[in-house]
């Protein structure tokens, strides 16, 4: 009988990092985002931030963890760590859906 433990790789964690294919804007208090299509903004896909998705795009201007996105949102606001989690967990899906972000391994 084998009797050593049964080691389990450690899972990989993604870092999430911005598409070099946009440029980003503050204005009025307002984070815009363009994809860059052709050399061309495409001004038909602009997207607006709000106040919690602003402070997480400026976050990522290095690649950033799940984890550390959701830190970043518990610092900013009054939220608990939970719902940090969610939210950062859907930003990072629905920017990756759009193009706008992509995950590496770490």
């Amino acid at each position: 009988m084998n009797t050593q433990p049964l080691t389990v790789p450690a899972p990989q964690l993604s870092v999430y990092r911005r598409s070099t294919a946009v440029v980003s804007r503050q204005i009025s208090g307002e984070t815009l985002v363009v994809p860059i299509r052709g050399k061309v903004g495409d001004l038909a896909s602009i997207y607006s931030f709000n106040e919690s998705g602003s402070v997480l795009w400026a976050a990522l201007e290095k690649p950033r963890s799940l984890e550390e996105l959701a830190s970043v949102l518990c610092q900013s606001f009054e939220v608990e760590q939970d719902d940090a989690w969610r939210d950062a967990d859907a930003f990072v899906q629905e920017m990756q859906a759009a193009g706008l972000l992509s995950a590496v391994q770490s």
